[in-house]
């Protein structure tokens, strides 16, 4: 199959360079203004190769439907990717194409002590010979997940120029906020009016997930007691102080830094405040929900120890659920991941899974009733300053979808 990866590098080049990064505080959707930027321009995209029903909503979903090329009744099926990027770091990329990697190092010209290699990066060797894309070295790249719109937009232009490849209707889904868990929580499903979803979220070539952490965030608000420090004596009691005992006392076994495989964590991701008032955010990732529960447990009872020891302080823990592990609900029919296998096996890939130590929007949208598995689309050491992608990765990632569209056309579907 010949895709047109001159098309397909010049689309992700150019979403790359748009600042699209999220922004947790924000109470707006879309939460940045930047993601308008890149909605409005896959708006423009979408009518330009010829979809219909194209749609930029309210709230920042870009919909649009690649019409049937069959007569036959086939499921309609829909491909989603997210315009936002981690809140981490700066996301207005300039990216760079390393042509034929030849094993050399990568000095990222930025921030010269960014470098990959193929001792530090074991990806980058199964990737020798491809055109490898990585950002200046102070930026995130972007490539989670604008690969992944990227695949998609390629995908579907190339079977709009083909019309004798039979597929159903294809619906897609461009949302932002996925990286603060917010992508999907204002999508209209009846509106999308598709049976099974995909997400193009995520890494190596072959790869289908279908397992994800579940998820809680957390907060601790701290109300101390104020006194002018020098008359303090037996009357202050300082929130930042009880915040630092709070942290001292999370299990340290239990951090992202030292769990791996299916263990979850416990991750402290700000503390902020005053001698007066503090605040301290978290959140719970774990693959089972009693796992998750006893996490939740855990900060009752470290809280409650902080309560008893300063009775005049005021502590409020709430939780907030996030998202659940997608595999509850896709293991009691697994024919979407199977699908996918069948398309990736056809694109002369192996197909493989494990489970994700993070989330998509799969997770959210499978649990509201909508089966959406997550397919690779090249990224690599993303949320960093050496994040890359591979554009032979991309490019078998579009060939996929192109054989998922059919495999879903056959009879046995």
């Amino acid at each position: 199959m010949s895709i047109d990866t001159v098309d397909l590098l010049a689309r992700f080049l150019r979403y790359v360079q748009i600042d699209t990064r999220s922004n947790e505080q924000s109470l707006t959707t879309p939460s940045t203004p930047g993601q308008w930027n890149l909605l409005r321009l896959l708006q423009q995209e979408l009518l330009a190769i010829g979809l219909t029903d194209v749609l930029l909503t309210e709230h920042g979903y870009v919909l649009a439907t690649l019409p049937a090329t069959s007569q036959k009744k086939i499921p309609t099926i829909a491909w989603f990717a997210h315009v936002d990027t981690a809140t981490n770091l700066p996301s207005a990329a300039q990216p760079i194409v390393h042509r034929a990697y030849d094993g050399r190092l990568l000095i990222l010209p930025d921030d010269p002590t960014q470098v990959l290699s193929i001792e530090t990066t074991p990806f980058l060797r199964a990737a020798l010979g491809h055109d490898i894309i990585t950002a200046s070295g102070t930026t995130l790249l972007g490539s989670d997940d604008k690969s992944g719109i990227a695949v998609i937009m390629s995908a579907v232009r190339h079977l709009q120029q083909h019309p004798e490849i039979p597929h159903g209707a294809i619906r897609l889904c461009f949302n932002p906020d996925e990286e603060i868990a917010r992508g999907v929580t204002k999508l209209d499903l009846t509106q999308l009016g598709a049976v099974c979803g995909y997400t193009l979220d995520g890494s190596s070539p072959g790869e289908i997930e279908f397992e994800s952490f579940s998820a809680d965030a957390a907060v601790l608000e701290i109300q101390g007691v104020a006194a002018h420090p020098g008359w303090a004596h037996g009357v202050m009691v300082n929130a930042l102080r009880l915040a630092g005992r709070f942290l001292a006392a999370l299990p340290p076994e239990q951090s992202p830094e030292r769990t791996t495989g299916r263990a979850g964590f416990i991750h402290p991701v700000e503390c902020s405040g005053s001698s007066e008032h503090a605040k301290v955010r978290l959140i719970l990732r774990d693959f089972e929900l009693a796992g998750l529960a006893a996490q939740r447990t855990q900060l009752e009872n470290i809280t409650a120890a902080l309560r008893l020891a300063e009775p005049q302080a005021r502590l409020t823990l709430t939780f907030t659920e996030q998202y659940r592990n997608m595999r509850y609900w896709l293991e009691q029919d697994l024919r979407p991941v199977e699908y996918a296998r069948e398309a990736i096996r056809r694109a002369g890939l192996t197909p493989h899974s494990s489970p994700i130590r993070g989330g998509t929007d799969g997770s959210s949208l499978t649990q509201r009733g909508l089966p959406t598995p997550n397919i690779f689309c090249g990224m690599h050491e993303v949320h960093s300053p050496r994040e890359w992608v591979s554009l032979q990765d991309m490019a078998k990632a579009v060939e996929t979808l192109i054989h998922l569209a059919q495999v879903w056309a056959e009879p046995s579907a």
